[in-house]
């Protein structure tokens, strides 16, 4: 079986390794959007944008994809823009309980075989002082929520609740589930 990741996150590439799989990393070069107002429908639509991007390219591999947002008072939250917008995300963070999601899409063309999901984590930021949290803006401006909970330098994040590497990026107890689910189609 030929495994595709359709992402570069270092984040997912490490925790997918992490399962003892073999696979190639073609990142997806679809622009990511949604009009999906609810963050679980969001990121499964974006995670089966990713993989059917890739999929179109190599139809005989197994490809997955994945997306992941932060959501918080009634707010989705991708990836800062620029510092500033980190500086804007992290101070609506700052010492808020908020949810991660992270779609997940399991796809082969040539098998007409789909399956698409996801998983969600809660976690409560520690409260940071003004000082600190301009310290930490535009450390991580390719993450959703601009933190990295992974990152033993980042503070932020004080107590999660659900799967951990869901948080990172990609929900690994929640991938086998589907991989799994994915084999029997």
């Amino acid at each position: 079986m030929h495994l595709v990741l359709a992402s570069r996150s270092p984040r997912r590439i490490e925790l997918l390794g992490q399962l003892g799989m073999k696979f190639d990393i073609i990142p997806s070069q679809c622009k990511e959007r949604s009009r999906k107002k609810r963050p679980a429908a969001r990121v499964k639509e974006l995670a089966v944008q990713k993989a059917f991007d890739v999929a179109r390219k190599y139809p005989g591999a197994v490809v997955i994809g994945a997306d992941t947002l932060v959501y918080c008072q009634g707010e989705i939250i991708g990836k800062p823009k620029d510092k500033a917008d980190a500086m804007r995300i992290l101070r609506k963070l700052n010492g808020a309980w908020q949810r991660v999601y992270t779609g997940v899409c399991i796809l082969c063309l040539r098998e007409q075989k789909v399956i698409f999901g996801y998983d969600v984590s809660k976690c409560k930021a520690r409260r940071l002082s003004e000082k600190e949290l301009q310290h930490l803006a535009g450390k991580h401006m390719d993450k959703a929520g601009a933190y990295a909970v992974q990152d033993q330098q980042d503070p932020f994040i004080e107590r999660i609740v659900g799967s951990r590497s869901n948080v990172v990026g990609f929900p690994v107890e929640f991938f086998n589930k589907l991989f799994k689910e994915f084999l029997s189609l």
